[in-house]
């Protein structure tokens, strides 16, 4: 009979040899006592949230994308004046085709074929972590929280009797890991037809550099915008056009929302309740 191979131990192996045993000192029966993983069975850890009206935070990478597209479009909304009419230059996020044509050609064409201008196109480039700042300290097991509180509930009512009766109420916690904060590059592009519509984006663009980018009622970040690079192209066959680069630095934080996240964005728990009672004597005589 051929003997088993020597298998590699897996995650449950490793958790299970690291079982030690102690003597009751009652009974002085031997009881496992174990260390290792989903060893974590408190009951007061154990809070359901499927009845829960604040759900998890979350902050990705499109979010902070929609922050772009949201601040140049209800923010900065670039106009252009063209024979007597302003024009609304739209923002094109650079898919790989969109960015490939691009650069293939030197402007930009829509699906029939034909140069578009005025317009902005724009685009992730790199995403770089900023250690800077501070962390989680272990992703495994976070021990840097950010902890949220809501008073009042529909299980823990304010009424008159708690505040006759000096109960102190029992608060709702949420506690929400420190984000990885990121610094994030955006290759952006202004095609216009005139050098004077891309001075007046340029100028609007700039004046917005350094400041908190994104809807109000969600995410902001902050932009930056350094350089600007400007060049006039002729194309062959048609009108010249003017094309300017620029890279947007944006510092961003991330919460994200995968599997092995869950278990710590956000945890719920409760804060301890308690009633005093004063103390009241009488005599007869």
């Amino acid at each position: 009979m051929a003997a088993k191979p020597n298998l590699p131990k897996d995650q449950e192996k490793l958790s299970q040899d690291t079982i030690s045993t102690y003597k009751n000192p009652e009974s002085g029966r031997e009881i496992a006592s174990k260390s290792g993983l989903n060893t974590d069975k408190n009951r007061e850890n154990q809070i359901r949230r499927d009845n829960d009206e604040i759900k998890n935070f979350k902050v990705g990478i499109k979010d902070i994308d929609e922050a772009i597209y949201y601040y140049f479009n209800e923010v900065l909304r670039p106009q252009v004046k063209q024979n007597g009419k302003i024009i609304n230059v739209p923002l094109v996020y650079g898919s790989p085709e969109r960015w490939s044509a691009v650069q293939k050609d030197g402007f930009y064409r829509d699906k029939n074929g034909k140069m578009q201008a005025p317009i902005i196109l724009f685009r992730r480039d790199t995403l770089e972590k900023n250690r800077n700042l501070g962390n989680k300290l272990d992703a495994n097991y976070p021990h840097n929280f950010g902890i949220f509180s809501k008073t009042f509930s529909k299980q823990n009512v304010y009424d008159r009797f708690a505040l006759v009766n000096n109960r102190i109420p029992e608060e709702e916690y949420y506690a929400v890991t420190i984000p990885d904060y990121v610094n994030i590059t955006y290759s952006c592009i202004i095609f216009t037809d005139y050098l004077e519509q891309n001075n007046k984006l340029i100028e609007g663009i700039n004046f917005a550099s350094d400041s908190y980018w994104g809807d109000p009622n969600k995410f902001r970040f902050r932009a930056m915008i350094d350089t600007y690079s400007t060049v006039t192209e002729v194309v062959q066959g048609n009108e010249r056009i003017n094309k300017t680069e620029f890279t947007i630095n944006l510092l961003g934080h991330i919460i994200t929302d995968t599997i092995n996240a869950q278990a710590y964005n956000s945890k719920k728990f409760y804060s301890k309740s308690a009633v005093k009672f004063g103390a009241e004597t009488e005599r007869s005589l």
